[in-house]
């Protein structure tokens, strides 16, 4: 039995934890914050209730997974897992408006068809079928297996290229931009196919052709709901951490990791206290954890070894406006709607171009049909949420969200486009509370309160994440910082990988 330090108590960090006691370890979590659940929070006042970070489950057999595997009570025996329908609604600038339903490629085509004219919805059927092969070529590497060391292979695009006919294939699309320009044309379709991209803060410009795999997963497993929020879900691992004897430590700010003879042996913490362990679990960012192990800022990527991976860039962050509001939801309201911007490539330019914050930008309106997230059947919790550029002090390379009026400002905007999805919104409004990159710093500890999108192949690997087996023998990484990336998840198999690496040794290849 080995004495393992994980350092933060996100859910990619927990659920290394839970499989890690599972395997007869003992683990001790040490968190700088007062809770658990990264970035999975809630916000609550006046009996309305809020998820502050995802508001919806992807891929939930991860999670499923992970509680059989750490205890006898399946997942939905402790959260109500509900399925999302219709999946999403969009409303595009020139008024379309469109539902797609859960999990479904037949319906989703015939109402792509309808809204937006005759062959819409094949054409987007026919990009999904690519992204499937895309999938199957990299769901193992990416999401089943440990970062292999010759993780180079993986900067091949697995995205097909399409035929022309009469002539040889096209040169293959190496980012997503080039997939909606040369499949789907209807600029409506091209906003449906980026604003995926967007959703997990990449640039659809720069995103590998790869990053179709993210509506194919949506659409093929299914966007699902947490009663409650998913807050619900981060409690449930917490609670699977404790029963299997995982301690927590919370306001434990750790300031170095001890190194004895080469290998992790410890956790220094910031109160002076040194904790001894056999191996660390670091649930941290790149940069955060370049200063525990006493590399600069700048050479965070070497933490991870020279042969490992690229490092990530500094990402996009997150802006929510919490709405309260007066007057019940009104029957057959979509859980989630986009409406997308009017003028995409102003967005992306302000976004992920140092342009400053877009006039309109694309906002994903969240409206749980939930009990638990109102005072009563007369008042709604609305989430509006925006992909913007993370907090830069001073605004060099970002956007400074503590300068006066800049998050007020925004937030108007966020609330003027969200108005074409919510009936009469203006006149609803009890109150908002705006929560922007800073707050999701202070949350998650990140920089600039950036969060991590998924790992992608293609394009060189620039979409991949660092390795969960760093430079230093004894120490791992879990979370969406590391290998496979982020979202919920990408975080939960980071910590499968992880415990796998451990129980299993260092050339372990994911199971079989």
């Amino acid at each position: 039995m080995a004495r393992i330090a994980v350092i933060g108590a996100g859910t990619g960090a927990m659920a290394a934890a839970a499989r890690l006691a599972v395997a007869g370890h003992r683990v001790a979590v040490w968190e700088r914050g007062e809770t658990y659940g990264g970035s999975l929070r809630r916000f609550e006042r006046a009996g309305f209730g809020f998820d502050t970070g995802p508001g919806l489950l992807h891929l939930p057999a991860v999670q499923r997974d992970l509680f059989v595997k750490t205890g006898r009570e399946p997942l939905e025996k402790l959260v109500d897992l509900v399925q999302v329908d219709p999946a999403s609604r969009h409303v595009f600038p020139d008024g379309t408006d469109v539902a797609l339903p859960n999990a479904s490629r037949a319906g989703v085509t015939e109402a792509l068809d309808r809204a937006l004219g005759a062959g819409a919805g094949e054409r987007w059927s026919a990009l999904l079928v690519r992204a499937r092969e895309a999938w199957d070529r990299t769901r193992r590497p990416l999401l089943e297996e440990p970062l292999w060391p010759d993780w180079q292979v993986l900067g091949r695009e697995p995205y097909p290229a399409v035929g022309r006919k009469g002539l040889l294939k096209r040169r293959p699309a190496r980012t997503l931009a080039e997939v909606a320009a040369l499949e789907l044309k209807d600029p409506r379709l091209v906003a449906l196919l980026e604003s995926h991209a967007l959703a997990y803060g990449f640039d659809p410009r720069t995103a590998p052709a790869s990053a179709t795999v993210l509506p194919y997963m949506e659409q093929t497993f299914g966007s699902w709901y947490v009663g409650g929020g998913l807050r619900a879900l981060a409690t449930a691992l917490y609670e699977r951490c404790l029963a299997r004897k995982v301690e927590f430590t919370f306001g434990a700010e750790v300031r170095r990791l001890v190194v004895k003879d080469g290998r992790a042996a410890g956790l220094e913490l910031a109160d002076g206290r040194v904790t001894d362990a056999d191996m660390v679990v670091a649930g941290v960012d790149p940069w955060t954890l370049a200063g525990l192990t006493g590399d600069s800022p700048g050479a965070a990527g070497r933490v991870r070894g020279a042969d490992d991976v690229l490092p990530p860039a500094a990402p996009s962050g997150r802006f929510s406006v919490l709405l309260a509001l007066h007057g019940a939801r009104e029957a057959g309201a979509a859980h989630r709607t986009v409406v997308h911007a009017a003028d995409r490539e102003a967005e992306l330019t302000g976004v992920f171009g140092g342009g400053g914050l877009p006039q309109a930008p694309t906002v994903t309106v969240l409206r749980p049909d939930d009990p638990a997230q109102r005072p009563d059947a007369d008042h709604e919790a609305v989430t509006l949420t925006v992909t913007v550029p993370a907090h830069a002090e001073g605004g060099a390379g970002g956007v400074d969200w503590t300068a006066d009026g800049v998050a007020e400002a925004f937030a108007d905007r966020v609330v003027a486009a969200a108005a074409t999805a919510v009936p009469d919104l203006g006149k609803r409004v009890l109150w908002r509370e705006i929560r922007t990159p800073v707050d999701t710093a202070a949350d998650t500890g990140a920089r600039g309160g950036g969060v991590p999108g998924p790992a992608l192949a293609g394009l060189d690997g620039q979409a991949l994440r660092p390795a969960n087996r760093t430079r230093i023998p004894g120490l791992y990484t879990a979370g969406g910082w590391s290998h496979p990336g982020g979202g919920l998840a990408h975080a939960g198999m980071s910590g499968a990988l992880v415990a796998g690496l451990v129980v299993n040794g260092d050339d372990w290849r994911g199971s079989q």
